[in-house]
């Protein structure tokens, strides 16, 4: 089983930055993919950014492409989701996910099956 908390959220004014942090810890050797996800409220949850642990490849919403950088620091097993140019509309709890993916379905959160508390971000 893997656990991750997730932290670094806050409040912010546009145009600031915040980074997240999400660190796991058991055993992750089932899974190749951490991604980061948000729910606004009345809102469906949504995938942000995802980076694959072979390779290191990283995916991102186009809502974010630009604005926001996924990276890992293996030694540490944790995860980070650097957030600049924040906009109103980033406000959102934040959810870090590991699991197996398959394809490109890196944004479907069924393919996660661990998942953190949330941490989190608003904007104003």
């Amino acid at each position: 089983q893997v656990q991750l908390v997730e932290s670094g959220g806050g409040s912010v004014q546009a145009g600031g930055s915040l980074r997240l942090s999400c660190t796991a810890s058991g055993y992750t050797g089932s899974r190749n993919c951490m991604g980061w996800f948000r729910q606004a409220p009345g809102k469906e949850r949504e995938g942000v950014a995802a980076i694959y642990f072979i390779g290191g490849r990283t995916d991102y919403a186009d809502s974010v492409k630009g604005r926001f950088t996924i990276s890992r620091d293996n030694a540490k097993n944790t995860v980070y989701l650097q957030m600049n140019r924040l906009k109103p509309e980033d406000t959102a709890m934040y959810y870090c996910a590991a699991g197996l993916v398959f394809g490109d379905r890196w944004f479907s959160s069924s393919q996660y099956n661990s998942w953190g508390q949330g941490t989190q971000v608003t904007v104003s």
